[in-house]
């Protein structure tokens, strides 16, 4: 049968490709770069038949930084290669922001195909350097930047419609809380399909986040009423554990 967009591809076959892609850059970028990797599921192992391949091309530093992405599709598969400048990718590696637990794993796990000098060590150094108030940091801004907004919107939306947009809200609200819970137990989650599993695996969680968690992951959202109910009873949860562990919401009323 016909199969227009990705087809079942061996992972022998997806590291092969690997490899001419790699062996490409090195025509195109020569001496300039200074290391070759795969992330994400080819590099973990648990790529499946339909996965996508995922690479950095690191260069060295010069005077103009690079960092930009290849990203196409050859028909029975897709690739993305980020070209970047190591001390780029070594600042990237070192951030933290509201969705570390999902980004950050291709900091920690490259499948290394050229890296002479020992630069993914290094970058995974960096990205073990992050403290604890850069975590404290990120929660205050997820808190306050999403979380915060999307409360706001549930009930606007709960007064006056439309009730349509509330099973997205309640995905935001799932997904958000996983985020708080990875960067509270500074935790990476494997995969963006695990990110609710794994989520609701760790300590700490505030009350409520597994009922949403659960709803999201059934696909039982067609309850105007009980997405509310669910949704306000997280939100105030999350308030009591943003006072348990001294996660700021509210300031005064003009901080500057």
């Amino acid at each position: 049968m016909h199969m227009n967009g990705p087809v079942n591809i061996t992972r022998p076959e997806r590291l092969q490709t690997c490899h001419e892609i790699a062996s490409k850059l090195h025509e195109v970028y020569g001496e300039k770069i200074l290391a070759i990797g795969v992330y994400g599921s080819v590099s973990r192992g648990t790529d499946g038949p339909f996965s996508d391949i995922e690479m950095f091309c690191v260069l060295r530093e010069s005077s103009e930084s690079v960092d930009f992405s290849y990203e196409w599709s050859a028909g029975p598969w897709k690739a993305e290669v980020n070209v970047c400048s190591a001390d780029i990718l070594l600042e990237t590696a070192a951030t933290v922001e509201g969705d570390w637990p999902l980004t950050h794993g291709p900091f920690f796990t490259q499948l290394s195909l050229y890296d002479p000098e020992g630069f993914f060590l290094k970058l995974s150094e960096a990205a073990e350097s992050p403290i604890k108030k850069d975590f404290r940091r990120a929660i205050h801004e997820v808190l306050v930047g999403e979380m915060y907004e999307f409360i706001g919107k549930l009930r606007n939306v709960s007064l006056v419609g439309p009730h349509t947009y509330l099973p997205y809200l309640a995905v935001e609200f799932a997904q958000y809380g996983a985020m708080l819970v990875g960067l509270h137990n500074q935790n990476l989650f494997s995969t963006g399909s695990m990110v609710l599993p794994e989520a609701l695996e760790l300590p700490s969680r505030p009350e409520g986040f597994d009922n949403v968690a659960r709803m999201v992951m059934s696909g039982e959202l067609a309850e105007p009423a009980r997405i509310v109910s669910a949704c306000e009873n997280f939100w105030t949860g999350l308030v009591k554990w943003a006072a348990e562990h001294d996660y700021e919401i509210s300031t005064k009323r003009i901080p500057f």
